[in-house]
C-alpha cells in the first residue's frame, strides 16, 4: 500500500473530478480494473521467475531484445522521475495554505470559494509572484529530496515507513470529514450520477480520458515485484499480498472520491492543487487546515522519495551492467550511493518541474507505465510458452489479454489522452536514448584505444 498510496489520490482528484463531474469515482474504479488485470500479470510472472528486476527482467526474458529492454528500464526510471515531479509541485500547493498572506485564515478563504462566495483567493502565491514562487518551493523540495537520498538508502526506508502511515491517515480523515458533513446535511450526493464533460466533448472520451489520469493514482504495486528474492513461498505470498494491497487501496480511493465529488462541487475541487484540502475546509470549517496541509505534503513527500530512490538505483544499475556511461555508477566513499545518478535524476525532475504542469506530469507517468504494463501483459503471452517445475500463480487467459488492451488503450491517442503528455514522454526517452549513444561512443573509443595500444610494438620488437 505504502507504495500506491501518495500523490495520484492527494492531487489528481480535482483533475479528475474537472474533466467528467461527479462520476469522477467511476474513473477511478475503471483504472483500478485495469490495475488488476496487470497486476495479476506480474504476480504470474514473480512467482514464476522469483528474482529482482521487474518488467525489464521479465521483457528481457521473453523477447530477448536488449534496445526493449533498455526502453523498458528507462521508461521505469522516467515515470519516477514525473511522479516525483509531481509530487514537488503537490507540495509546494500545499505549503501555500499553510501560510496566510493576508490574515484571513486559509479554511475561510477555501471554504469561501467552493460555496462561491468572496474572492476565490485560494493562496497569498496567486497575489506575491503567480507560479514563479510555486515553482521554487517546488524545486526547493526535490533539492532537498535528493540530499536525504545521498544520505543513503537506510535513512530513506525509515522515513518510508512514518510518512506512509501519515498519508493513510490523512485519507482516512477525508472520508470521516465527508461522511460527516453529508450526515449532517452538506454536500449532494445526486453528483455521483452527474457527467459534466467540455464543451464538444463525449462523455465517452471525457471518462476514458480521465480513467488514463486516475491510472496514476494505483502505480506502485509493480514495485513489490522486486522484493521476490527476499520472500519466502513466493507462489503463496505474493497474490494475497498484492490484490491485498489494490483492494484496500482501491476502497480508500473511491470512498475519497466520492465523498469529495459530494462535499464540494467538481469544478471547484479541480480549480487548484489541493482537492482534498478543501475537502476539509468545506466539510469541517472549524478543522484547522495547516494540520491536513501537514499530512498532504508528508504524502507527496513519501511518493517523492520513493521514486527519487527508484530512479536513481536504476541508473546506477545500468551503468553497472555497461548499458549506461560508468560515469553514472560513481558511489560516495563511505556512503556508497550512487552520487552521479542521484544528481542527473535531480536535474531531470528539476527540469521537469520547471517545464511541464501537474496535470501533465500525472498524465505521463500514466502514460509510460501503461506503455510498460502493455509489454509485460505481452510477456506473460508469450513466456506460456516456457513452463516451469515449481509451482508458481497462473492467471486466466483472458486476464493478460484484457491487461493488454486496456493498456494500449488508456496509453493510445483514442482514449483521449492529451498531446502534451506524449510530448513530455518522447522527450524523457530521448533523453535516455542520448545517454545509450553516449556509452556506445565512449565504449567504441576505449576499444580503438586499447586496439592501437595492442600494436604498438614493444621496446624488444
Amino acid at each position: 500500500m505504502g507504495d500506491i498510496l501518495g500523490t495520484g489520490v492527494y492531487a489528481l482528484t480535482g483533475k479528475v473530478a474537472a474533466q467528467v463531474g461527479g462520476v469522477a469515482w467511476l474513473t477511478f474504479l475503471l483504472a483500478f480494473g485495469v490495475a488488476v488485470l496487470t497486476a495479476a500479470s506480474y504476480l504470474e510472472l514473480v512467482t514464476k521467475y522469483p528474482t529482482a528486476g521487474g518488467a525489464a527482467a521479465y521483457a528481457h526474458r521473453a523477447f530477448r531484445v536488449q534496445a526493449l529492454t533498455y526502453l523498458v528500464t528507462f521508461a521505469v526510471m522516467a515515470s519516477g522521475l514525473t511522479s516525483a515531479a509531481s509530487a514537488a509541485l503537490a507540495f509546494a500547493g500545499n505549503l501555500t495554505q499553510v501560510i496566510p498572506a493576508d490574515g484571513l485564515p486559509d479554511h475561510v478563504r477555501v471554504a469561501e470559494q467552493a460555496h462561491g462566495v468572496g474572492g476565490g483567493q485560494l493562496s497569498w502565491l496567486d497575489s506575491v509572484t503567480g507560479n514563479g514562487l510555486l515553482v521554487g518551493i517546488a524545486l526547493a523540495f526535490i533539492l532537498a529530496v535528493a540530499a536525504i537520498n545521498l544520505r543513503g538508502i537506510s535513512e530513506s526506508v525509515r522515513l518510508n515507513v512514518v510518512l506512509t502511515a501519515i498519508e493513510v491517515s490523512g485519507l482516512l480523515l477525508v472520508i470521516g470529514i465527508g461522511v460527516w458533513a453529508l450526515s449532517h446535511g452538506h454536500g449532494d450526493l445526486s453528483r455521483l450520477t452527474q457527467v459534466e464533460t467540455s464543451p464538444g466533448e463525449s462523455p465517452v472520451r471525457s471518462i476514458t480520458a480521465a480513467t488514463a489520469l486516475a491510472f496514476f493514482a494505483f502505480v506502485g504495486f509493480e514495485d513489490s515485484v522486486n522484493m521476490a528474492e527476499e520472500t519466502r513461498d513466493p507462489a503463496r505470498v505474493f497474490p494475497r499480498i498484492m490484490f491485498a494491497g489494490l483492494a484496500i487501496t482501491g476502497v480508500i480511493y473511491l470512498l475519497v472520491v466520492a465523498v469529495s465529488v459530494s462535499v464540494v462541487p467538481p469544478e471547484v475541487l479541480g480549480s487548484g492543487e489541493t482537492p482534498l484540502l478543501t475537502v476539509v475546509a468545506v466539510g469541517a470549517p472549524a478543522f484547522p487546515l495547516w494540520i491536513f496541509a501537514l499530512i498532504t505534503m508528508a504524502a507527496v513527500a513519501n511518493s517523492a522519495l520513493i521514486n527519487m530512490l527508484m530512479a536513481s538505483r536504476l541508473l546506477y544499475g545500468m551503468a553497472g551492467e555497461k548499458v549506461l556511461p560508468s560515469l553514472l555508477g560513481r558511489v560516495l566513499p563511505g556512503r556508497r550511493t550512487p552520487w552521479v545518478a542521484i544528481c542527473v535524476t535531480t536535474l531531470l525532475a528539476v527540469l521537469l518541474i520547471a517545464g511541464v504542469d501537474l496535470a501533465s506530469l500525472g498524465g505521463t507517468t500514466s502514460l509510460l507505465l501503461l506503455a510498460v504494463f502493455a509489454v509485460t501483459n505481452c510477456a506473460v503471452l508469450v513466456l506460456r510458452r516456457s513452463p516451469v517445475e515449481h509451482r508458481h500463480f497462473r492467471a486466466p487467459t483472458v486476464i493478460p489479454v484484457a491487461g493488454l488492451l486496456s493498456c494500449v488503450f488508456l496509453a493510445s491517442p483514442w482514449s483521449g489522452r492529451p498531446a502534451e503528455d506524449y510530448r513530455v514522454a518522447a522527450l524523457l526517452l530521448l533523453a535516455g536514448v542520448g545517454l545509450w549513444l553516449l556509452r556506445v561512443v565512449m565504449s567504441s573509443r576505449s576499444r580503438r584505444r586499447r586496439d592501437e595500444h595492442a600494436r604498438r610494438p614493444t621496446p624488444d620488437g
